[in-house]
């Protein structure tokens, strides 16, 4: 598990990460969700590549809480589990590309985004136990102004899984 997060987070590097910082608004009724300082150190979950418009790489990562309930296979999380997605712009690899001899390499480029759900039954009752937030980077506000239709609309697709499109890599 060490070495996919190293593998992640070198992909990171080699697209040469830099955030451009952007503060959103939050509607004043919203609960507040600050991005954990410690999210980087989280376990990874899982993987994914989004084609079409988004054409981006994903790197899901889980608290302890999150990580201990995919593992067990729940089918609903406890509160206090968070799981955040860290998405960049999904490049060739010129270098890498060359050494091949044809475009088959892609790394994680420009940073676009990070997402965070945090579990609190009580306090997201309307959507579903969870709490959406969006982040431009690291240290900007949470852009999610109304987390209803802007991401728990969607997650109801997955109502069976807790609201939960990621699937836990073995």
């Amino acid at each position: 598990m060490k070495r996919v997060t190293a593998a992640v987070f070198g992909l990171m590097l080699i697209g040469g990460v830099s955030f451009s910082p952007a503060v959103y608004a939050r509607s004043a009724d919203a609960p507040a969700i600050n991005l954990p300082s410690d999210y980087r150190d989280w376990k990874l979950i899982s993987v994914a590549h989004e084609a079409g418009a988004l054409n981006d790489i994903r790197a899901i990562l889980g608290n302890d809480a999150a990580v201990a309930a995919y593992r067990s296979g729940a089918q609903t999380f406890p509160d206090g589990a968070m799981i955040v997605r860290v998405a960049w712009a999904y490049t060739p690899s010129e270098e890498n590309n060359r050494s091949f001899g044809r475009e088959q390499s892609f790394v994680a480029g420009a940073p676009t985004n990070i997402q965070l759900m945090i579990k609190d039954a009580e306090k997201f009752k309307a959507t579903g136990g969870w709490g959406y937030a969006q982040f431009a980077d690291a240290n900007a506000s949470n852009s999610v102004k109304d987390s209803v239709n802007q991401c728990f609309h969607c997650h109801q697709a997955v109502q069976s899984r807790d609201y939960l499109f990621t699937r836990y890599a073995r």
